[in-house]
């Protein structure tokens, strides 16, 4: 769980960056077509869930 949440967090934290350059992630591309303020809580929500899945996934022991 840990490695998906970092994956939302990084894909939520790019659309970010690339918004403000006026561009967009193929995969993302339909969260604007809400609108500017729906596009920003979509954004925000993928941040935030992958922060909680990253948190709370559990990493796997090492074995000895």
């Amino acid at each position: 769980m840990q490695k998906i949440g970092m994956y939302l967090m990084i894909f939520g934290v790019g659309s970010i960056v690339l918004s403000f350059l006026n561009m967009n992630f193929r995969l993302l591309m339909w969260i604007d077509l809400w609108g500017e303020t729906v596009g920003w809580a979509i954004r925000i929500g993928v941040i935030a869930l992958g922060a909680v899945l990253f948190f709370m996934g559990k990493s796997k022991p090492a074995a000895e």
